[in-house]
């Protein structure tokens, strides 16, 4: 990573979700990384990172002085027993720490977790127009799978999502 401090990446734990909660809202405030125009509360990331533990997938923080910098987690891509191998992740990276290399960290050690789980395919899905996210994920061996056209609205316009895939060692 690029920055001067060294980050920590670790399972968060409850502590950690006002940092993240914080991250996320700022997400769906001003970008199209999240598909949804609501802010979420504290306790709605308490029940997240419950039902993330009761299914046995990760939740992690990449963590400095200043505390939560990033957080990301992966869970079921489809409910349907046929899909059981393949996961769809998550991340999303405080905005003053963007293009520092965490998210590409956080997407790594997701990475590892998913294998260790025995997961076969990973997913992301990433808004369109989202260059430097589709980026990052072709350098971690991710490629381009689908793009469904016009499959949602946020701030007075239509986005067009693109799927990434990539096979687990």
């Amino acid at each position: 990573m690029q920055g001067a401090e060294s980050i920590a990446i670790r399972e968060a734990v409850s502590d950690d979700l006002a940092g993240v909660l914080a991250i996320y809202n700022e997400v769906i405030a001003f970008s199209t990384a999240v598909f949804s125009e609501q802010a979420v509360t504290l306790e709605d990331r308490q029940r997240w990172l419950a039902v993330r533990h009761e299914q046995g997938y990760p939740v992690l923080v990449a963590c400095d002085s200043s505390g939560v910098v990033g957080f990301g987690s992966f869970g079921d891509f489809r409910a349907w027993p046929g899909y059981r191998y393949t996961v769809e992740h998550s991340v999303h990276v405080r905005a003053d720490r963007r293009g520092e290399g965490i998210g590409t960290e956080l997407v790594r050690a997701l990475i590892e977790c998913a294998a260790a789980l025995g997961k076969h395919v990973m997913i992301a899905g990433v808004e369109a127009e989202n260059a430097a996210s589709i980026r990052l994920h072709e350098r971690l061996g991710f490629t381009v799978a689908a793009r469904l056209s016009e499959v949602a609205w946020k701030f007075d316009r239509w986005l067009d999502l693109v799927f990434l895939e990539r096979r687990l060692p």
